[in-house]
C-alpha cells in the first residue's frame, strides 16, 4: 500500500528527482510557486512523470510551476525579491498585487453566491437552473495543484475562498429551490476528504426525503492524481460502500474526473479504482481544458477518449482554458480548440461521441465553439449555449466576428452589424 505524501514549495528539493533539475530550474520553481499555488505528491512524482524527459512531460508541467506561467516583469520582481531576502511582509505585498492582476474571479464566480434569509451562502455557487455547486470546507485541497487551475485562488487568496461546512443550511437552499435536481461538491477537491464527511454530508441529504434530488456528483482529481482514494486508502471501502448506499436511496452518485492526458490512465491503481467505483453503482464522466504544452493535439484527445470508454468513463467535455492565473501559457486559440475537438471528434466510434465541446465557461454560461463558416460573405465563428444562466438561451446558435487571435468570449464581437450578442441586455439585468 502506498503511503501518501505531498510535496510543497517548503520541500520539494526533497524529492529525489530534483537531481534531474538545475539550481536555475529549481529556483524558477520557487518564484512562480511564491504566485501560484504549488503541491504535487508522491504518486505523481513516481508514477506519472518521466524523469528522463522531465521538461516536455505533461504531469511535470502540470504541477511544477513553469517560468513562462508568469509574465516577466512579475517573474524579475518576485526573483529579485528573494535573491534579496526581504521581509516576509514586503514580499507578501507583491505577491498580492501580482495575484490580483491575474483575474482571480473568472467567469463571476462570485456573483453565484446566492442570498438565504439575507445570508450570503459563502459554501454555495448557483448559476444553472437544475445544478448547485457546494464547497464543503473539509475538501478545499487537493492531492495535487494543477498549474491551469482556474481555482487557485482558493489556495491562494483568502478572500477569494468558498467553503461551508452547515449541512442544515445546505438542505435548507435545496427545499428552498425545488427545481435543483443536481448537488455538485467541489473544490478543491472533495475526494480529498475522510469518509466520515462525506456521510455526515450525504446521510444528511439522504434523511432530508428531497425529491427533487435526483444526482449527487462529485467533482475530483484523486482518479488521476491519487487513485488509491477508492482502493487501498483505510477508508476507501467504507466510501464505496456509502455511495452504494445512495444508490439504493435512489440518488445517482457520478464522479466528475479530470483527466488531461491519456497517460493518466495507464497505471494498474487508476484501473483497479475504476474498477471499484464502477462496481458500487458510481458513474465516471470526464473532462478537462484543451491546452497548450499539455494535449493540445487531436490524436491526443482522440486516444484519450478511446481509453476512458474501454474503462467504463463517460467522455463529457472538452473545455477551453479559462482567462485566469497562467492562460497564456496554456491559451489555445478558439479557432485552434475548434479544429482540435472536429479532428479529435472524426477519429472516434460513435460511442465515445458523448463529448461536448470545446466550450469556453464563462460568466453568461458555458458556449459552445461549434465552428468556423461563411454567411452572406462574412466570415463567422457559430457559437451555441450548452447551458446558460437563462435556460432559454440553450441551443440557440448565434455568431460572432471571425477572430483568428481569440483565445475566450471577450476577444469576440457580434457579427453583421450587431451591436451586442442576443443575451447580453439580460445578463447585464441578471447581474444588476
Amino acid at each position: 500500500m502506498m503511503k501518501y505524501r505531498s510535496f510543497s514549495l517548503h520541500n520539494f528539493r526533497q524529492i529525489p528527482q530534483m537531481e534531474f533539475l538545475t539550481e536555475e530550474q529549481k529556483f524558477n520553481i520557487e518564484v512562480v510557486g511564491t504566485v501560484l499555488p504549488f503541491k504535487t505528491n508522491n504518486y505523481v512524482v513516481d508514477e506519472l512523470i518521466d524523469w528522463e524527459n522531465f521538461e516536455k512531460d505533461p504531469f511535470f508541467i502540470l504541477n511544477f510551476p513553469q517560468k513562462e506561467m508568469l509574465d516577466e516583469a512579475s517573474f524579475s520582481k518576485i526573483a529579485n525579491l528573494l535573491k534579496n531576502n526581504v521581509p516576509k511582509k514586503e514580499l507578501q505585498n507583491e505577491v498580492k498585487k501580482i495575484r490580483l492582476k491575474l483575474n482571480p474571479n473568472p467567469a463571476g464566480q462570485e456573483s453565484n453566491v446566492p442570498v438565504l434569509n439575507g445570508k450570503k451562502l459563502t459554501g454555495i455557487q448557483h448559476k444553472y437552473r437544475e445544478t448547485m455547486l457546494f464547497f464543503p470546507s473539509q475538501g478545499q485541497t487537493c492531492h495535487a495543484y494543477c498549474t491551469f487551475c482556474f481555482r487557485w485562488p482558493q489556495f491562494a487568496l483568502n478572500e477569494f475562498k468558498f467553503a461551508m461546512k452547515e449541512a442544515d443550511t445546505l438542505i435548507e437552499y435545496l427545499k428552498a429551490n425545488p427545481h435543483i435536481t443536481d448537488v455538485l461538491f467541489t473544490g478543491g477537491d472533495p475526494a480529498i476528504m475522510k469518509t466520515r464527511f462525506f456521510e455526515s454530508y450525504f446521510n444528511a441529504l439522504a434523511d432530508a426525503d428531497l425529491p427533487n434530488l435526483k444526482n449527487i456528483r462529485i467533482g475530483t482529481k484523486a482518479l488521476a492524481y491519487w487513485p488509491y482514494r477508492f482502493t487501498t486508502d483505510e477508508d476507501a471501502g467504507d466510501l464505496l460502500r456509502l455511495f452504494e448506499k445512495m444508490k439504493r436511496k435512489g440518488i445517482n452518485i457520478a464522479l466528475m474526473a479530470h483527466f488531461n492526458h491519456p497517460d493518466e490512465l495507464k497505471t494498474d491503481a487508476v484501473k483497479e479504482a475504476v474498477k471499484n467505483l464502477l462496481a458500487a453503482g458510481v458513474q465516471i464522466r470526464s473532462q478537462s481544458p484543451v491546452m497548450k504544452n499539455i494535449n493540445a493535439h487531436p490524436d491526443i484527445w482522440a486516444r484519450n477518449w478511446r481509453e476512458q470508454v474501454k474503462l467504463g468513463i463517460i467522455p463529457y467535455y472538452m473545455f477551453i482554458a479559462r482567462d485566469t492565473g497562467a492562460q497564456d501559457y496554456f491559451a489555445v486559440t478558439l479557432q485552434q480548440c475548434w479544429q482540435i475537438f472536429r479532428n479529435a471528434y472524426n477519429q472516434v466510434s460513435g460511442i465515445c461521441r458523448t463529448v461536448k465541446g470545446p466550450s469556453m465557461s464563462c460568466s453568461p454560461g458555458k458556449v459552445q465553439v461549434v465552428g468556423v463558416s461563411e454567411i452572406n460573405g462574412e466570415k463567422v465563428f457559430v457559437l451555441n449555449f450548452l447551458q446558460g444562466r437563462d435556460p432559454s438561451w440553450v441551443g440557440q446558435p448565434f455568431f460572432a466576428k471571425y477572430n483568428p487571435d481569440a483565445i475566450w468570449i471577450d476577444d469576440l464581437e457580434p457579427a453583421f452589424g450587431e451591436s451586442n450578442f442576443f443575451f447580453e441586455e439580460e445578463y447585464y439585468e441578471m447581474l444588476a
